[in-house]
This record gives C-alpha cells, sequence and structure tokens, in this order.
C-alpha cells in the first residue's frame, strides 16, 4: 500500500471486460410502453379511447352485439387503428358498389376523405335507404360478412376486417333519402372511390343529434373546423339552428370565429 492509498483503490477498482460483440435479445414480445405514453399528436384523442379519458379502458375496442374482437378474423389486420377502419371501409365500400347499392360514407371516415384528422374512431359508417336495408344485408351475407340487428331500429351492424361497421337508413331520426345520396361527392378513400356524404349533411346530421342527454360539442367542433368552408352554413341554419342545442353550437363556432354570424354573412 502506499502513503496516499493509489495502489489500494486500484486493487479495488473492478476488472472492466472489453466487448467483442454485441448480444441482441432473442425474439418475442416487445416491451410495452408505459400506460401513460401517448403517441398521438396533441390535441387527437388515440384511437379506440374514450374520449376525454386520459387512459384507455380498451371498452372502446370490442365490438358490440357479441362482434368479433378486433383484429380475430384478420390476422394481415394493420397495427394502425386508424388504418384498420380505413381497410375496412374500403372493402364495404367495394362490396356496396359492385351490387349496385345506392349509399354514402358517413361518420369520422368521411369527414377523412373531406379533408380532416386521419385519426379515426370506433368504426365506419355507411348510410343506405331504408328500403335497400334487406338487400344490403344480403349483400354483406354473401360476402362471409356477419350481419346483425341491434336494439336500434335505424341501422344494421357487422364486422369487416376486425373494425365494427355500421349500416345507417337514418340519421338524427331522420331517414336517408334519395337526394341525400344524390347530394353525395365521390371522393377517394385510401385510393378507392366511394361516395361520400355532402359536408353540409354530414355537419348537419351531427348538430342535429345533440339532445339534453348528448351534447359533445368537443367532439364535432374538430370537424366543423375542418370543412367549415366547404359547409353552406345557411341549409345548417335554416334546417336546425331554431333547435336549442344546434343554435348553442352555431353561437360557440361564431364566438371561436369558425363561422362568421349570419348577418355579416355575405
Amino acid at each position: 500500500m502506499t502513503h496516499n492509498g493509489e495502489e489500494t483503490a486500484a486493487a479495488r477498482r473492478p476488472q472492466i471486460q472489453e466487448v467483442t460483440e454485441l448480444r441482441l435479445p432473442p425474439d418475442g414480445p416487445r416491451p410495452q410502453a408505459p400506460q401513460g405514453d401517448r403517441s398521438t399528436p396533441p390535441g387527437e384523442e388515440a384511437p379506440g379511447r374514450p374520449h376525454g379519458s386520459g387512459t384507455s379502458t380498451g371498452a372502446a375496442d370490442l365490438p358490440q352485439d357479441g362482434g368479433t374482437p378486433p383484429g380475430a378474423d384478420a390476422p394481415d389486420l394493420p397495427h394502425d387503428r386508424s388504418q384498420a377502419i380505413l381497410e375496412a371501409a374500403k372493402q364495404i365500400g367495394a362490396l356496396l358498389k359492385r351490387a349496385g347499392h345506392p349509399f354514402a360514407l358517413a361518420g369520422s371516415v368521411a369527414v377523412y376523405a373531406h379533408g380532416g384528422s386521419r385519426y379515426l374512431q370506433h368504426d365506419a359508417d355507411f348510410c343506405v335507404l331504408p328500403g335497400d336495408a334487406d338487400a344490403v344485408a344480403a349483400t354483406l351475407r354473401e360476402a362471409g360478412l356477419a350481419v346483425r340487428t341491434p336494439p336500434e331500429d335505424w341501422l344494421l351492424k357487422t364486422t369487416c376486417q376486425g373494425q365494427n361497421v355500421d349500416i345507417i337508413f337514418a340519421l338524427a331520426h331522420e331517414p336517408v333519402t334519395k337526394d341525400m345520396l344524390e347530394r353525395a361527392h365521390v371522393l377517394p378513400v385510401d385510393s378507392v372511390l366511394m361516395p361520400v356524404l355532402c359536408p353540409t349533411d354530414l355537419i348537419r346530421s351531427l348538430i342535429s343529434a345533440f339532445s339534453e342527454h348528448y351534447c359533445d360539442f368537443g367532439s364535432v367542433l374538430p370537424v366543423a373546423r375542418a370543412v367549415r368552408e366547404k359547409v353552406d352554413w345557411d341549409v345548417i341554419r335554416d334546417t336546425c339552428g331554431d333547435q336549442p342545442m344546434p343554435a348553442a353550437f352555431l353561437f360557440l363556432l361564431e364566438r371561436l370565429d369558425v363561422i362568421a354570424p349570419r348577418e355579416q354573412r355575405t
């Protein structure tokens, strides 16, 4: 031992082994991200996560009415939930087109087709005429898809590519009409052309559904922002602006400068 203890310190210092090769872990499940981690851009709800909740409960990922869990019938399903919903919409749209059924894409996928957010939630929605509901159901069954009749008497449900799909024949308690389907815009939906509900009908269907029991302005506000230049707001005001909840939403849009007050419109 030296006087200052350097020899003792050197003797106790652990030996560093030279790394000659990099050892990778065997293939297997990768570690899960922490529960609080979110890869969704700020301001967007993660697909499948209940709106406004801090963490996913998993309930929104489960199909209703005893359907197949997402991904169970589609081994090649994309890991991206939004892309999976788009794939389901493309397949159903192609089936309806080949069968010659009048229809229009609705819901969040329709918003995406009109230039809105790609972060989709829950399901894909299609509007059909009430009188065509049975024929549409038969077309889906012939393609091998199970069609379910929920308690609600204004839609049918199926599962495609592991995702829920709603076949709707009434929007906001109003039957889907031939005029509504004729107003639809033919747009590409992730490379597949199909009729898409026009922005005015899309917004009207969303805000007409507001009631004292359901009034989620937060979910419709980004939709209104995304398509505001394509909507005939005078038609919206004339058709549902006298109802309390839609009128309140229109007032909110004015205060947020999303739309101009009616008297200032030229």
